[in-house]
């Protein structure tokens, strides 16, 4: 059935007339401060989801990446791969979300493909994995596991740390972390596009001992922030955020946000660079006081591009001028008359601050955009430097490599 749907391009246009303005002065000049101000604007919503073809070797042939560079596929036939996760002897744990398995993938002839496939534990709804010393952890929607990892990368029973993370809703998808201070980090999505949330934990990252004890909200505001890891020179915190839908083809942008400690980053209310959100209205604070405590993005990206993982590199394979500069994934939108993202860009950093997005792996859309054959989930640098990527749609993972 999940192959059926992903098959059926289709295009839908939905509008809706909400109380507003469409003039794109309109929120600088006057601020809806209450429901006894009237408001109105005109709201577009375009979905269109391109239809699944097959990963053929000619398909594979025809991606796009840097010159120097090459991809293939490293490992293929597996159900619904999420997020990847080198370990230091080389192997890779990937989270099948579907038959609720974590998988062990190694190249153990040194020939650029997988021939090692290996169910190295069972649980429900995994989605993403970090590594702590000889410990793997493991998240699903409500749960955080620890297990031991052996020598030849297999896992010992897993440890229940964590079982009251928040329910999942829209975003049930938890990634996981462990920082530079040693502490466990993990980013909990909205329930919704756009609402006032009941738990407090939803929409935030938090943080939490190694152990899984004494979590606490390190960040709010937050829609979505899949993808997250630490500048390998500067420490500091960075993470792409997934904007909310339904305000047109080219609104909200994609953030990439600095994350600091009891930082808001202006989610449900305020989006971009200080836009406001006509619905829904906060109720306790005027929009304008959540503009002033709202964190801005230090850069944006193309509306609708549902970033997922997001990692810096530090490996010695690429040319040395990508050290310190970090790769995301962007699934693809489905909020769009024309699709964006399903690609791989890298995100240029200077001095420690980043300054551009550049595409990396590009071609998964085929057809002039009708059809798609990948939607990148995962990344992860192996020990020698190679790049791998996921796709959850036809079950591939793909590596770039500079020999």
């Amino acid at each position: 059935m999940k192959r059926l749907l992903y098959a059926l391009g289709f295009v839908t246009v939905i509008s809706a007339l909400v109380i507003g303005c469409a003039d794109d002065d309109f929120w600088d000049t006057f601020v809806p401060e209450t429901d006894e101000t009237p408001t109105q604007s005109q709201n577009n919503t375009f979905v269109f989801i391109p239809a699944l073809v097959e990963a053929t070797e000619e398909r594979v042939q025809q991606l796009e990446v840097p010159q120097g560079f090459q991809v293939k596929k490293f490992a293929e036939g597996i159900e619904e791969p999420r997020m990847i996760l080198a370990n230091p002897t080389g192997q890779i744990y990937v989270a099948n979300r579907e038959a609720g398995q974590v998988l062990l993938l190694e190249d153990t002839n040194g020939d650029g493909t997988a021939d090692r496939n290996e169910v190295v534990a069972e649980i429900p709804d995994i989605h993403d994995f970090t590594i702590n010393g000889n410990s793997l952890y493991m998240v699903t929607i409500k749960e955080i596991y620890q297990a031991e990892m052996n020598s030849d990368g297999t896992l010992r029973d897993p440890t229940l740390l964590v079982d009251n993370l928040p329910d999942g809703g829209q975003h049930p998808n938890r990634t996981i972390a462990i920082g530079p201070d040693g502490m466990l980090y993990i980013s909990v999505g909205s329930t919704c596009n756009a609402c006032p949330e009941p738990n407090e934990l939803h929409a935030t990252m938090l943080r939490a001992n190694a152990d899984g004890s004494d979590i606490q909200i390190y960040a709010t505001g937050l829609r979505n922030t899949i993808g997250f890891d630490w500048h390998p020179e500067t420490g500091e915190f960075w993470g792409m955020d997934h904007n909310i839908d339904m305000l047109g083809d080219n609104e909200p942008l994609e953030e990439l946000n600095k994350i600091v400690e009891n930082g808001f980053y202006g989610w449900p209310f305020i989006y971009d660079d200080g836009k406001y959100n006509p619905f829904p209205r906060p109720e306790d604070k005027t929009y304008a006081e959540y503009r002033d405590m709202t964190e801005f993005p230090a850069l944006m990206y193309t509306a609708h591009s549902a970033p997922m993982a997001m990692v810096f590199y530090e490996g010695t394979q690429f040319p040395a001028d990508y050290n310190g500069d970090a790769f995301v994934a962007f699934r693809g939108s489905w909020n769009r008359s024309a699709p964006v993202g399903y690609k791989v860009s890298r995100i240029r950093f200077e001095n420690g601050q980043p300054t551009a997005f550049e595409d990396f792996l590009t071609g998964f859309l085929v057809n002039g955009g009708r059809d798609h054959f990948a939607r990148p989930v995962g990344l992860t640098v192996t020990q020698d430097g190679t790049l791998l990527m996921s796709d959850d749609t036809n079950g591939v993972i793909y590596s770039v490599t500079h020999p």
